[in-house]
């Protein structure tokens, strides 16, 4: 196991990273399924992430700004509670982006983790902010946050590690997927917590269009999942037999992304073939949309003791922080 950063030098790099069998178990067990699907996780490929970074700064896209205001506002705030001293383990971080709105205001940090499972994006990432904050132990860690998984500590030790889960992407698990996410990683966070973006419920037009942007830039993303099979899988599918789909289930309290085939083909990946009626869709993604009681009741029921919440003054988005028992 790798050891942590050097002070001032570049990040150290843990490759825990699934194979990529795993990937392709994935897409054979998707693909093969009565209702296709495939996990959204497989999203963030090199280009899948240079997509999603496109995402966060379209105007129709409004969690990401909202959540970086949340940040900007209350920062001072967010670092007293989570104190100083701690380890930031940031789950899923991408460019690195919001972390640097904590990391300015955190008493004397003892270290930054980034995990992700996008190897090279993940590294470029961490190698700009320990060039950005030369004082600080960080250490890039290419893994399935999702998964079982235990983070190094920091050479310092610390008394406090706390999870930085932002982005909603909790809403991308079912409740009780998300509920039993939440439980896994309790024990790495005692003594701490984690800090977890979350998307609230609003108007159905707001939703719409922020998962149908008009540049078709979520479309090209989510197309992007057929692409990747292609590169990795040697897959046959042409992008242009599929469209983007995206709509809000107010019965399931979701919105929902999907692949639709314009026409009858058969796909070849993998070694298997797979056909696709005209019509016929793949479910890639779910993003569940919360109230804050509603996100209270499922973080109670993962162990965590809710103890403070922080919105936007429209109230379409929440951080909260959550204390691990």
């Amino acid at each position: 196991m790798a050891g942590p950063a050097m002070r001032g030098a570049r990040a150290a790099f843990l490759d825990l990273a699934p194979k990529v069998e795993t990937f392709r178990d994935a897409v054979i067990r998707g693909l093969t399924s009565r209702r296709k699907s495939l996990p959204a996780k497989f999203f963030y490929d090199v280009e899948g992430s240079a997509l999603f970074d496109r995402i966060t700064a379209l105007p129709e896209y409004y969690p990401t700004r909202t959540e970086i205001g949340i940040l900007e506002r209350c920062g001072p705030e967010i670092a007293a509670v989570l104190g100083p001293g701690v380890q930031l383990v940031e789950l899923g971080s991408g460019s690195s982006v919001k972390v640097r709105l904590l990391l300015d205001r955190l008493a004397g940090p003892a270290g930054y983790v980034g995990i992700d499972i996008s190897r090279e994006h993940l590294r470029a990432a961490c190698d700009r902010l320990a060039a950005e904050y030369p004082g600080l132990e960080v250490l890039a860690l290419c893994a399935d946050y999702m998964a079982e998984l235990v983070v190094p500590p920091p050479s310092t030790g610390t008394r406090r590690r706390v999870a930085f889960f932002p982005g909603s992407t909790i809403g991308n698990l079912d409740p009780e997927e998300a509920q039993g996410f939440l439980a896994r990683w309790r024990p790495e966070l005692a003594g701490g917590g984690m800090l977890v973006g979350v998307d609230l419920k609003k108007a159905e037009a707001t939703l719409d269009a922020a998962y149908n942007d008009a540049a078709g830039v979520t479309a090209a993303f989510n197309l992007n999942i057929l692409a990747r099979i292609n590169r990795e899988l040697g897959g046959t599918f042409d992008l242009s037999a599929f469209a983007h789909r995206a709509f809000y289930n107010g019965a399931e309290g979701r919105i929902e992304m999907h692949l639709v085939s314009t026409r009858p083909q058969i796909v070849s990946a993998a070694g298997r073939r797979f056909s696709f009626a005209e019509g016929e869709t793949i479910h890639t993604e779910n993003s569940y949309k919360f109230t804050v009681p509603e996100f209270q009741r499922l973080a109670r029921g993962a162990g965590y003791r809710p103890e403070r919440v922080w919105t936007d003054p429209d109230g379409f988005f929440s951080l909260h922080w959550l204390v691990a028992g």
